[in-house]
């Protein structure tokens, strides 16, 4: 049963109308009175509730009756409706612990996909023993096509494998989050596999690689003639989206410029296309990923609040591989087959020393430091078998000392291998950001940074 909390009788009525012609059970009441006593007589699996009462504009009576629900029902849902110029009540419901926000007047699809995806997740949530234990019997479960580019053993790993399969099949936002080269993409790549999106388009989008200038642009595109330069038409990336899934890759790096218009496309999934009025409706499913520190961006102001909420629904964190040493040894032999393959070698044996030698580095640049480390240190060894004097070979210039790396913090380690780094490949900032295994713009960013001076 879906309980419907507004004192605005025509919102009631057609949010009834809605709901139940989409074949669900409502009950819509008008107060926080009536609220109180309907959840006390029924188990709803979902609340709508307005924020304002009354003639107040405060939301303090909406915010003291969601506290009040929530004490009551802690594991029902809350979806907030709020207008747009007071979002910033629905944020407040959001730290107080709903579910998510909707702002009116509403789009009935995007209403409808939210509740089912509050509805979903709680499903899923109450069958996630089940679901675990049915799974532990299949020793193979790893090696799901859909997980092939996902190499590891470790509890941690599988932990998150599990939540990608339990959440992909709903329309809720998933926020990645996790250092450079610990394998978000691979992460977000997998949940569209696993969604019932998987036939439909998956397009990724580097969100710290587009100026402020030409986000509107790239993200909902333009017409022939809107500005200098638009010689043809152009669809955004939001619309080669539709029904798909769009992957926000270092959604921490976006202006806040282009903040709150990201914000306003997936609130409502729909835009305007540059040189054209009408507006434009898709369905997407969006997945985010950044190795930034968001939560602490929102305190310093320099990313809003409201569009943290929007993106964060799911949280999934990576670990950092030195945080899952166990499944450094899968790596290494899945690198080295790679390489071998690639380059028309044989396939190197690694010795044991090796492997414990690899499972004891800090791998600051994570898996992508770990496969350029391999692939180096055979390709230069030229050897069949691989002991751990090749590998610290092939680390000269590349690492601190041991008396280093344990003296220092994990920054100012990060910042001497950079400088390192750049100076061994002559200020060359593609081939550094290869050989550190982050892409160039994290390389720019770290560079800023630590103050290290370049060539620009």
């Amino acid at each position: 049963m879906i309980l419907i909390i507004d004192d605005d009788s025509a919102i009631r009525s057609s949010l009834s109308f809605l709901l139940k012609r989409a074949g669900m059970e409502v009950l819509a009441v008008s107060t926080p009175k009536e609220a109180i006593a309907a959840i006390q007589h029924e188990e709803p699996e979902l609340m709508l509730m307005d924020m304002n009462y009354s003639l107040t504009t405060s939301g303090d009576e909406g915010i003291c009756l969601l506290k009040q629900v929530k004490l009551f029902c802690p594991d029902v849902p809350v979806i907030l409706m709020t207008a747009w110029g007071s979002i910033q009540l629905a944020v407040e419901g959001m730290r107080a612990g709903a579910f998510d926000f909707i702002t009116k007047p509403w789009n009935n699809i995007v209403l409808l996909n939210r509740v089912k995806t509050a509805l979903d997740l709680r499903e899923h949530e109450a069958n996630k023993g089940r679901d675990t234990e049915l799974e532990v019997k299949d020793d193979n479960h790893l090696r799901d096509i859909r997980f092939a580019a996902i190499i590891g053993e470790s509890r941690a790993l599988k932990a998150i494998l599990e939540t990608v399969k339990r959440v992909a099949k709903t329309n809720a936002s998933i926020l990645i989050t996790g250092e450079s080269g610990t394998g978000k993409e691979l992460i977000a790549e997998a949940i569209h596999k696993f969604s019932t999106r998987a036939s439909a388009p998956y397009v990724k989008v580097n969100l710290g690689g587009i100026s402020q200038n030409l986000f509107e642009s790239e993200m909902f595109g333009h017409k022939k003639g809107a500005f200098t330069d638009a010689f043809a038409d152009r669809d955004g990336r939001f619309l080669l989206a539709d029904k798909g899934t769009i992957f926000l890759d270092e959604i921490g790096d976006l202006d806040p410029s282009c903040q709150v218009k990201l914000l306003r496309v997936l609130q409502d999934q729909m835009f305007e296309v540059l040189g054209d009025s009408s507006p434009k409706k898709v369905d997407i499913r969006v997945v985010s990923a950044t190795n930034r520190d968001l939560p602490k961006l929102v305190a310093e102001q320099g990313f809003r609040e409201d569009l943290f909420y929007r993106i964060n629904l799911i949280p999934i964190h990576l670990p950092p591989l030195r945080e899952r040493q166990e499944d450094i040894p899968l790596l290494v032999y899945h690198f080295a087959k790679s390489v071998a393959q690639t380059h028309g070698l044989d396939m190197p044996i690694i010795s044991e020393d090796a492997i414990l030698y690899l499972q004891k580095l800090p791998f600051v640049g994570n898996i992508r430091e770990l496969k350029n480390l391999v692939e180096r240190t055979i390709i230069i060894s030229g050897k069949n078998i691989l002991e751990k004097s090749d590998f610290e070979a092939s680390q000269i210039n590349m690492l601190p000392s041991q008396e280093e790396m344990y003296g220092n913090t994990l920054e100012e380690r990060e910042k001497r291998r950079i400088a390192e780094v750049l100076i061994v490949n002559d200020n060359n900032i593609s081939k550094t950001a290869r050989e550190l295994g982050i892409s160039r713009a994290s390389l720019y960013r770290r560079l800023d940074k630590y103050n290290i001076p370049y060539n620009h």
